[in-house]
C-alpha cells in the first residue's frame, strides 16, 4: 500500500514530500499543526510490519534515540503506530546530508573536516554512555543544519550492548564502504566499530573518496578486513603526520591497536584542529563555522581543553608557537629506510642531530632475554611514518612482567648537548623518560634523567636539561603502557 501525500499520520501530522526511502522504511516532511512546524517522519513500509523481527528493529531504534539528548544527534520527538504500521517523528533538519556536501564539494578543508569528525564523534560519545552502539556510520547518516552543524541520523541498525538476539554475532549490518573489519566478518560489534567507520568518513572527506571500492559490495567488505587502507598523506600531501596518524589508529584493522574508546580519538581530534586550522588559516567555514572559531564562543561548541582554563593557557601558547614559528608537519617525505628525519621541522633555535641509520637499539635490562623487538629498532628512525617499532605485549602491564619500563635509545656517534626529543606515536597516553650516558649502562640506575617523566601524545616533543653536558647516547624509557598494553614509536629524533 502506498502511503499518499497529504495523509494524516496519527491523527495528527500531515505528510507533505516523501525525503528518502529504503528498503525497511520511508521517511517524509510533514507538517505539525500542534506545534505549527516541520518535522520529518520515517514510516515503515506496510508490507513488513507484520515481521516481528523487523519490527522490533524498528520499536528499538525510537527507544534507543530517544534516550539521546545531544546538539549532534537527531532529535525523537514522538512514535506510534498508524494502522498497523510503526512510525517515529523527528525534529525536521534542513539541508544536506554529510555526502551530498562531499559530493559537492569533493574533498573538504582540512580543519572542517577535522570539525565534522570532532562532531560526529560527540554524537557517538553521546550513544555510546548510553551503551548504544550506531553500527552504521556513514555521512549518508550525518545532516548538515543550516549553521553548518552535523547531526547524526538513522539509529536503525544500532545495538544495546545488553541486547542480545536480533544483531547477534554472525549478522553483517551496516554499509560495506564503511564497514569494520570485525563487523564484516560477522564478528561481535562494539564501539570501537563505530571508531573504525567514523575514521573512514574523516578519511573520505580529506580526500572526497572512499578509500576501497570494488565491483560488488562483498568484495568491498574483504578490503575492509584484508588491505590496508590507502596512504591519506599520499592522496592529499598537506595532511599533517599528525592528523595522519589519528585516521591510522582510528582505521586499524584490529581492535587492540584501534582508539579504545570515541573519546580518545575526539581528544586527538581537538588537539589536531587547533595546529590544522593555524596552519591553513582557516578559522571560518562550515562545521558550525570550525567549532566556533575554536575559541568556545558557547560551551556547545568549544573544544574540551577550552573548557578548562589551565589548557587554556596551553593552547594559547601553541597557537602562538604554531604562527609565529611557522611550524609546518612534514607530508609525504616518504626516505628509504636509513635515511632519518626528525620528526617535525626544528624550532627556529634548534637543529636537528643527524643520526645514522642504524642509530637506533632496543633497551630490555631486565627482561629475560633483554631484547624488547631488536628487529624494529631502525623503523623508529626511517624517516616513514607508517612504520614503527613496538614494544612486546603486556597485557598487565610492566608489573605483571617484574619490569619498570623498556626503551628505545640512540646513538649520536658523538657526544652532543641535546635540548630536545621529538617523537610521533599511533599509541598515545603512555608515560616516559629521557635518560642519557656516554657509554650504554647494563641498568636504568645508571643512567643520567635528563627529562621529567611525560605523558606521551600522538606529537610530542620533549625537553631535556643536559646541564650543557654532552652525551652521546639518549634513551626514550617506557614507564607505563597505553591501554592495550603495547606502545609503538613511529618517528623518533633529537634537537640540539
Amino acid at each position: 500500500m502506498m502511503t499518499v501525500i497529504g495523509t494524516l499520520i496519527g491523527d495528527r501530522f500531515r505528510l507533505e514530500e516523501r525525503i528518502g526511502s529504503g528498503g525497511m522504511s520511508s521517511v517524509y516532511r510533514a507538517y505539525d499543526p500542534m506545534l505549527e512546524r516541520q518535522v520529518a517522519i520515517k514510516l515503515m513500509h506496510r508490507d513488513i510490519s507484520t515481521d516481528p523481527d523487523q519490527l522490533e528493529r524498528f520499536r528499538r531504534e525510537a527507544r534507543a534515540v530517544a534516550q539521546l539528548n545531544h546538539p549532534h544527534v537527531v532529535t525523537v520527538i514522538d512514535a506510534g503506530e498508524d494502522e498497523g504500521a510503526p512510525y517515529i517523528v523527528f525534529e525536521y533538519v534542513e539541508g544536506e546530508t554529510l555526502k551530498d556536501r562531499i559530493r559537492r564539494h569533493g574533498r573538504l578543508p582540512v580543519a572542517e573536516a577535522v570539525a565534522y569528525a570532532i562532531e560526529i564523534g560527540r554524537a557517538l560519545e553521546c550513544a555510546h554512555s548510553h551503551r548504544l552502539v550506531h553500527r552504521d556510520v556513514k555521512p549518508q547518516n550525518v545532516l548538515i543544519d543550516p549553521d553548518g552543524r552535523a547531526k547524526v541520523t538513522d539509529f536503525g541498525i544500532a545495538r544495546s550492548l545488553e541486547a542480545h538476539g536480533l544483531t547477534a554475532p554472525g549478522r553483517v549490518l551496516g554499509t560495506t564502504d564503511y564497514v569494520s573489519p570485525e563487523q564484516a566478518l560477522g564478528h561481535e560489534v562494539t564501539e570501537q566499530s563505530d571508531i573504525y567507520s567514523l575514521g573512514i568518513v574523516l578519511y573520505e572527506m580529506l580526500t572526497g573518496e572512499i578509500p576501497f571500492q570494488a565491483d560488488t559490495q562483498v568484495a568491498v567488505a574483504m578490503k575492509h578486513v584484508r588491505e590496508p587502507l590507502p596512504d591519506v598523506q599520499r592522496r592529499r600531501p598537506e595532511i599533517s603526520a599528525a592528523l595522519a596518524a589519528i585516521v591510522e589508529r582510528a582505521t586499524a584493522k584490529e581492535t587492540r591497536n584501534r582508539y579504545p574508546t570515541v573519546d580518545d580519538f575526539v581528544h586527538d581530534l581537538e588537539e589536531v584542529l587547533a595546529i590544522e586550522a593555524a596552519r591553513s588559516g582557516q578559522t571560518t567555514g562550515e562545521a558550525t563555522t570550525v567549532l566556533r572559531n575554536l575559541s568556545g564562543d558557547t560551551a556547545d561548541f568549544a573544544p574540551r581543553r577550552l573548557r578548562h582554563p589551565r589548557r587554556v593557557l596551553f593552547l594559547s601558547v601553541l597557537l602562538l608557537a604554531v604562527v609565529a614559528g611557522g611550524i609546518t608537519y612534514l607530508a609525504t617525505s616518504r626516505t628509504e629506510k636509513g635515511a632519518g628525519s626528525p620528526v617535525a621541522p626544528s624550532s627556529p633555535e634548534l637543529s636537528e642531530v643527524r643520526l645514522a641509520g642504524d642509530a637506533a637499539s632496543d633497551y630490555d635490562p631486565e627482561g629475560n632475554d633483554g631484547q624488547e623487538s631488536p628487529d624494529e629498532a631502525q623503523l623508529a628512525i626511517d624517516g616513514n611514518r607508517t612504520t614503527a617499532w613496538e614494544t612486546e605485549q603486556y597485557q598487565a602491564g610492566f608489573e605483571g612482567a617484574d619490569k619498570s619500563g623498556v626503551g628505545l635509545y640512540v646513538d649520536a656517534e658523538t657526544e652532543v648537548a641535546a635540548r630536545q626529543l621529538d617523537l610521533v606515536t599511533s599509541t598515545p597516553g603512555f608515560r616516559a623518560r629521557v635518560y642519557a650516558a656516554n657509554t650504554v649502562p647494563g641498568d636504568i640506575g645508571a643512567w643520567t634523567k635528563v627529562s621529567a617523566i611525560t605523558r606521551v601524545r600522538q606529537d610530542e616533543k620533549i625537553p631535556l636539561d643536559t646541564a650543557r653536558q654532552r652525551f652521546r647516547y639518549y634513551l626514550l624509557w617506557i614507564t607505563t603502557l597505553p591501554e592495550g598494553g603495547k606502545a609503538d614509536i613511529r618517528e623518533l629524533s633529537l634537537e640540539k
